[in-house]
């Protein structure tokens, strides 16, 4: 689904791109395990627990925001089964 312009893909190539660029050496080993969510728009971010913690708190910020999410430390944000590898930089 396309959000103000953008494609999913979009959206996921600019926010991970903002997160390597400009937030994971400040968040990483603090808040690992975190969820972030990240405008794309403005780079803004936030981070909690959950992810819809972060995003509620992003959007209340910003409610046009666009916002890309990842799990902090992690390749991914969630698991089906299995267990999470922990990505090392």
């Amino acid at each position: 689904m396309p959000h103000a312009g953008y494609t999913k893909e979009e959206v996921a190539q600019r926010g991970e791109e903002i997160y390597e660029r400009e937030i994971r050496a400040k968040v990483e080993s603090e808040h690992r395990g975190k969820f972030l969510v990240v405008d794309i728009l403005t780079g803004a971010y936030e981070i909690a627990e959950d992810d819809l913690t972060a995003s509620d708190r992003a959007l209340a910020k910003n409610p046009v925001a666009i916002l890309y999410g990842v799990r902090i430390g992690y390749p991914t944000a969630y698991r089906l089964g299995g267990r999470f590898l922990v990505s090392r930089p």
